[in-house]
């Protein structure tokens, strides 16, 4: 039988902590009275967003990541056990963007999309699982948008990306439906967050050599 999930006390791992949704939700977890296990690859604002949440009272280990490195993503519940011994959910968070039509676009670009919003979320559900399920109640959380529910134009790659963490999510949860294992996917609508700065947008072609 499924055994009750309580956030008060619960190690968490957050991606996408430095800014937007992911600090929002670091302050949120802090007021919460979990731990924090905080990943991103832009330090400063990792740095901010820890510095508030320990002000909070919250024990907080950060680590900075490109999550587009997937033999980096392996040695992360190594990480995280040395830190705290245990993890009770997880939260893909991060994401970046990818604007202009789909015959405008370099298909790098569209991989490197696909790299950090959904193999990035597959990864991580792959490598924590484990952990995760030795717990006797835990929950993966993935955030996918609006746009893994509608799929509008100049956002081809960007939609393909939170489509694929909505099929990957729901499909998971029903593998463990009934378990301690919680899984859940999230599709914010606009939110004033800092994703415009990494985002990238249609480059002339390159010329061949």
């Amino acid at each position: 039988m499924a055994q009750t999930f309580r956030l008060a006390g619960a190690v968490v791992l957050l991606t996408g902590a430095a800014s937007g949704i992911g600090a929002a939700l670091a302050q949120g977890l802090a007021a919460k009275g979990c731990s924090l296990l905080l990943v991103d690859r832009d330090v400063a604002g990792l740095d901010a967003v820890a510095g508030k949440a320990r002000a909070a009272g919250a024990a907080v280990e950060t680590l900075a990541l490109d999550l587009a490195d997937a033999e980096a993503i392996k040695n992360l519940p190594d990480w995280a056990a040395d830190r705290f011994g245990r993890l009770d959910v997880l939260i893909n968070n991060a994401g970046v963007a990818l604007g202009g039509r789909f015959d405008e676009s370099h298909l790098e670009d569209f991989e490197w999309l696909m790299d950090i919003n959904l193999r990035a979320v597959v990864r991580m559900c792959h490598a924590f699982l484990p952990m995760l399920k030795d717990r006797p109640a835990a929950q993966i959380v993935n955030l996918s948008s609006l746009f893994g529910l509608i799929a509008p134009p100049g956002q081809v790659a960007y939609a393909t990306s939170k489509f694929g963490v909505r099929g990957f999510t729901e499909a998971l949860r029903h593998e463990y439906a009934g378990t301690g294992l919680g899984v859940t996917v999230v599709h914010p609508g606009g939110v004033a967050t800092a994703i415009a700065r990494s985002a990238r947008g249609t480059r002339p072609p390159t010329d061949p050599e």
